[in-house]
């Protein structure tokens, strides 16, 4: 019996450094080849889908939280936020000094200071552990490499906006933007206190998984989803089996049908094992 997974990338596939552990990868790839459809289901806008993400193999991609729709070659849909909204955001954010980057499918887009804030995040993770350098540099290092700075921002083609911890409340900037916007905390832990997301409104997840089930005309009875921040909830409640990781937050974990290990103790391996996907 095929099944269909959706998976989230930050806090579930990859670690809080960024980085894929081999058995999740073992496990996504062992699934496909038993024939289930394995999907991406993040945040992310495709542009911070790195070659280490995508070179698993996946059937699909679910991006900026839903919406933008991939499967194969084919692009089922794309909302972008609209010029004027981004124009608003962008003032405001610089305004009030709050660092914060735009993502596309074409390109990470920083603020002036973006860049230099999360190096400074980075060498504090160092500074913390040094042991973690290999890691760091090997998840982290590429996001931050990514983003391009001294761009023009006032876009048209922008999915999703990301911004990092300040001193504005995220209750103040949930506000200033709650007609316009999905507003929610950061997934990201390292982006700080009052760090955050602003995404198109009336889409998430669920609405892009089940435009997908329609598309594949695939029975929501088969669907399993693997998160762990609260941009999970509704995927993680839509689906048949909504798995919240051994990290995740505390209200993702008990509206989930299960909870498994975190990432790095092979959450995802011994989950797909117990469902007997692999």
């Amino acid at each position: 019996m095929r099944k269909i997974i959706f998976m989230d990338i930050d806090g579930t596939l990859v670690n809080d450094n960024g980085v894929i552990p081999e058995s999740a990868k073992l496990a996504v790839q062992k699934a496909r080849e038993n024939g289930h459809l394995v999907f991406i289901c993040t945040g992310r806008s495709k542009a911070e889908l790195f070659p280490e993400i995508l070179d698993i193999g996946f059937d699909g991609i679910i991006g900026a939280a839903g919406g933008y729709i991939e499967v194969g070659q084919e692009v089922i849909l794309h909302k972008n936020v609209s010029k004027k909204d981004v124009e608003h955001l962008v003032n405001y954010f610089n305004e009030n000094k709050i660092d914060f980057y735009l993502e596309s499918n074409g390109g990470l887009f920083a603020s002036e200071n973006c860049k230099k804030h999360i190096d400074e995040i980075i060498e504090k993770i160092l500074e913390e552990n040094p042991d973690a350098r290999e890691e760091v540099e090997k998840g982290l290092r590429p996001f931050h490499d990514a983003l391009i700075d001294e761009e023009y921002l006032i876009r048209e083609d922008i999915n999703k906006i990301s911004f990092l911890g300040s001193d504005i409340p995220f209750e103040v900037i949930r506000k200033e933007f709650a007609a316009k916007f999905n507003v929610i905390p950061s997934t990201v832990p390292m982006f700080g206190e009052n760090s955050g997301e602003l995404s198109v409104p009336g889409i998430h997840k669920a609405t892009a998984i089940e435009l997908l089930l329609q598309h594949l005309q695939a029975d929501k009875k088969d669907t399993f989803a693997y998160g762990d921040g609260m941009n999970d909830l509704e995927m993680i409640e839509y689906v048949q089996q909504g798995i919240a990781m051994g990290n995740a937050k505390e209200a993702l974990k008990e509206a989930a049908d299960d909870v498994t290990g975190t990432h790095d103790e092979d959450g995802i391996f011994n989950s797909f094992k117990k469902y007997g996907l692999i």
